[in-house]
């Protein structure tokens, strides 16, 4: 079984367990409306919202924090957790971060050293992203990951269950995508 809750280094970022005392930190980075727009939670910028969404994010388990090296600036965050459409498997997902660093390297470092991490013990790794965001599939499908179906799940545990695309990437694809 994974370790999901790591500590990842790399050149230019760092991932840690995302913890309490990140929340306002964690919130400076999330409060742009532009990250939210494609999402199902539209109004996740706002601080009232954020902090149910941090809370649940926290209680849920596997959160980890984003972190710009040098330094520890905290720029967003993503999540393992387990797959409720394949039992057993692992997700990765909740992933945002500051709209400065889109379109750069930045989320490919950062989804490197989470997917090296997870394909450690794992053969696959799933994503559920909401059906209007064509932002994170399409950033998704860069990594490798291929649509595979859609499930309605509560992934964070608050009784809520939406309905998500679920996109599939396997070790050998992302083995040849990342040229490892």
């Amino acid at each position: 079984m994974a370790n999901i809750q790591p500590i990842l280094v790399g050149p230019q970022f760092r991932i840690r367990p995302l913890v309490e005392a990140d929340r306002d930190n964690l919130y400076i980075a999330a409060r742009d409306p532009l990250i939210w727009e494609q999402h199902p939670a539209l109004n996740r910028h706002q601080r009232n919202v954020f902090d149910g969404y941090f809370s649940a994010l926290v209680a849920a388990g596997g959160a980890l924090a984003f972190e710009e090296r040098p330094g520890s600036k905290i720029i967003g965050c993503s999540r393992y957790y387990a797959a409720p459409n394949a039992p057993g498997k692992w997700s990765i997902g909740f992933t945002f971060i500051e709209r400065r660093l889109w379109g750069g390297p930045a989320n490919m470092a950062l989804k490197t050293l989470m997917l090296d991490h997870l394909f450690i013990t794992e053969p696959r790794v799933w994503f559920h992203i909401g059906k209007d965001n064509i932002r994170s599939q399409k950033s998704t499908s860069k990594l490798g990951a291929v649509a595979a179906s859609t499930c309605h799940a509560d992934l964070l545990g608050t009784g809520i269950s939406e309905e998500f695309l679920t996109f599939r990437l396997d070790a050998a694809t992302w083995a040849s995508v990342s040229g490892r």
